[in-house]
């Protein structure tokens, strides 16, 4: 709504449950560096109806053509509204409630945290809270070259062992960050954005 009022470039860096379009272009960089695009298939997983991250980046990957996987409570699936514009889209998208239904076949899975500040009500929050936990053991049954992502900050739904394997790159996650957004401010200084 903002660009509707402003006549010079703007950069939505989160807009509440809504959008988190310059995460997205660093989890898209991430995803390149480490497994490419082609024959994507990736798992979503957690807050899928509050996470603005997974609001992006599932409509990214859909310009991908990527195989996309929510998992979560069936209280915290996608918006009916995000679901919609996915569909029409043209997007491949299932959903699930169990990481293990669909581990063996993902190139990447990307975690977010539940987010407790999204919840009106405690008990509603405690009824999913920790309902996923990744762990080493639960990543021996993925595929060796599995990349776990996660937007951060993380609360228990990775346990820290998990930082000392191969599958981890949410740390590189995070550091990509800094050149993809000066990349944008870059673009934007220059006027060759839009």
């Amino acid at each position: 709504m903002a660009s509707e009022f402003v006549d010079v470039p703007l950069i939505n860096a989160g807009d509440g449950a809504g959008h988190h379009p310059t995460q997205t272009l660093l989890d898209l960089y991430t995803i390149r560096e480490n497994v490419g695009f082609e024959d994507l298939s990736i798992g979503i997983m957690g807050d899928l109806k509050y996470g603005r991250t997974v609001h992006s980046l599932s409509h990214a990957l859909t310009k991908l053509d990527a195989r996309q996987h929510f998992i979560s409570p069936e209280s915290l699936r996608l918006p009916r509204s995000v679901r919609y514009d996915l569909h029409e889209a043209g997007a491949n998208v299932r959903e699930h409630t169990e990481i293990e239904d669909v581990l063996s076949s993902l190139d990447v899975l990307y975690v977010t945290r539940i987010q407790r500040e999204r919840f009106h009500d405690e008990n509603e929050y405690r009824k999913v809270a920790g309902q996923y936990h990744i762990t080493a053991d639960l990543l021996e049954r993925a595929d060796d070259d599995l990349i776990v992502m996660h937007p951060l900050p993380r609360v228990d739904e990775i346990a820290p062992e998990v930082d000392e394997t191969t599958h981890a790159k949410y740390f590189q996650q995070a550091h990509n960050g800094v050149p993809v957004r000066m990349a944008l401010l870059d673009l934007l200084l220059r006027g060759e954005t839009q």
